[in-house]
């Protein structure tokens, strides 16, 4: 099956068919997946995307809710539709997919939709809402396999047999103990392979990975990522088994955080919504150049402090922005290579002071190459050895300085607790201008008056 590409003649068949009878729109929804539902709302209006929902199954409506992006609100849909309709899609929601949308609407509303459930619906989901929404607590479902330590296989085939068909599907069996605590996993291959008399105690695996309800997304995409993992168990301080988290969620998380890191660094708010209007777009990214003005006032007083150098040299004006945007592009490449090594892994001290060294290197090499070809073109085109030597000395230096600063930057402001992604990439653009024009115009000051 190949996958959904957005394209111009679906949009325009379904606002035809949203123009026509009931029976056509069906008929042509028929023909699309959820998920492909979900990526054609994106080109549709709240009213026709609500219209859409109510007439699609509840089973159907459900999938396309669940896997609608946040940005095009599907809490929106469920608040606004006909109470019996959101029950019933509600019921077929799993209990992550339902808290994390629910979760988005006011307090009063999430009472009111919850009001409508059926009892234990709604306390599973009420459970989950009291977990922050970033930690494996509020990423996990409450719908887990598990079976007692002290059944027989028969009876353990009979539990796994009940409870499945409650859960769309699963991949590890959970064991627990009389108090419900954690005391391993057992695979259902394991479990159909052991003679009929075995108890389940017999084959549970008790070395195992698992993560308490407080750990964060990131850490839970770790280990899933690390040991090879489907699926990963959730507990509380004393192991008592509260859900399960598995890998599709994981997914969607290591999507988010990327497109927060990429924004982060570009100097995006991560509350910006990628499909907002303008109005948002200017209040996320405002402050951030407005900060990054002020940095640049640094920039620009070391050129008026050099004024007659360049006065009476000014051809290193035209060096000057060669020299500054060399050194920002270098320290951007080495920003997120380690912006990326610090989110996959906690580096020890050792992994960062090699991490630097390594940019270091790589800064020192580039911008000797770099250097010198510039060397050769003030050689050849500006006829002046010693203007070449200059710039060639300034391109080595900033690119070194950028290799240094895009590393240690980042690794420093985790340190002290701050998130890399933010700060980093407004302070190495200062490290680099600033330095730049300082040993071009400096050296220059030394070498050609």
């Amino acid at each position: 099956m190949q996958s959904f590409e957005l394209d111009k003649s679906d949009i325009l068949k379904i606002k035809q068919a949203l123009e026509g009878n009931e029976e056509t729109l069906k008929t042509l929804l028929s023909e699309y997946h959820a998920s492909e539902i979900a990526i054609l709302f994106e080109s549709l209006s709240q009213e026709e995307r609500e219209h859409i929902i109510n007439i699609l199954p509840s089973e159907i409506a459900s999938e396309v809710i669940s896997e609608m992006d946040y940005e095009i609100h599907p809490e929106k849909i469920l608040e606004n539709l006909d109470p019996e309709k959101r029950s019933e899609i509600m019921e077929e929601l799993d209990y992550d997919d339902a808290t994390d949308i629910i979760s988005q609407l006011p307090q009063e509303q999430q009472d009111k939709i919850l009001e409508g459930l059926d009892a234990e619906d709604a306390s599973h989901i009420r459970n989950l809402l009291n977990y922050p929404e970033d930690t494996a607590g509020g990423l996990m479902n409450t719908q887990v396999l598990k079976v007692n330590s002290s059944l027989t296989k028969k009876e353990a085939l009979d539990e796994i047999i009940r409870l499945s068909e409650e859960m769309e599907e699963f991949y590890t069996i959970n064991v627990v103990d009389n108090s419900n605590k954690l005391v391993g996993i057992v695979s259902l291959k394991d479990i159909i392979k052991s003679r009929y008399t075995v108890h389940i105690r017999e084959l549970v695996n008790d070395d195992f990975v698992f993560v308490r309800a407080d750990t964060d997304q990131e850490e839970v995409a770790k280990l899933l990522s690390q040991y090879n993992l489907t699926s990963i168990p959730v507990v509380d301080d004393n192991m008592h088994l509260l859900g399960r988290i598995t890998f599709d969620d994981v997914i969607d998380v290591l999507q988010e955080e990327n497109t927060e890191d990429i924004l982060k660094i570009s100097g995006v708010s991560e509350d910006e919504e990628l499909s907002g209007n303008w109005k948002e777009a200017v209040k996320s990214r405002l402050p951030w150049l407005v900060l990054n003005l002020g940095t640049a006032f640094l920039a620009s007083s070391v050129i008026r402090h050099f004024e007659p150098t360049i006065s009476k040299i000014v051809i290193l004006s035209g060096y000057m922005t060669m020299i500054a945007g060399m050194g920002g592009n270098a320290a951007t490449q080495a920003l997120a290579v380690t912006v990326r090594r610090i989110s996959l892994n906690d580096l020890t001290d050792k992994q960062a002071y090699q991490t630097v060294i390594k940019e270091l290197t790589v800064g020192f090499i580039n911008g000797a190459v770099n250097g010198f070809i510039v060397f050769l073109f003030a050689l050849f085109y500006d006829a002046k050895p010693m203007l070449g030597l200059v710039i060639f000395l300034a391109m080595t230096g900033n690119l070194l300085i950028a290799g240094i600063t895009g590393a240690s930057i980042p690794l420093f402001l985790k340190r002290v607790g701050i998130d890399p992604a933010i700060a980093s990439s407004i302070i190495i653009t200062t490290f680099t201008d600033v330095f730049g024009f300082l040993l071009l115009l400096g050296l220059a000051s030394k070498l050609l008056l």
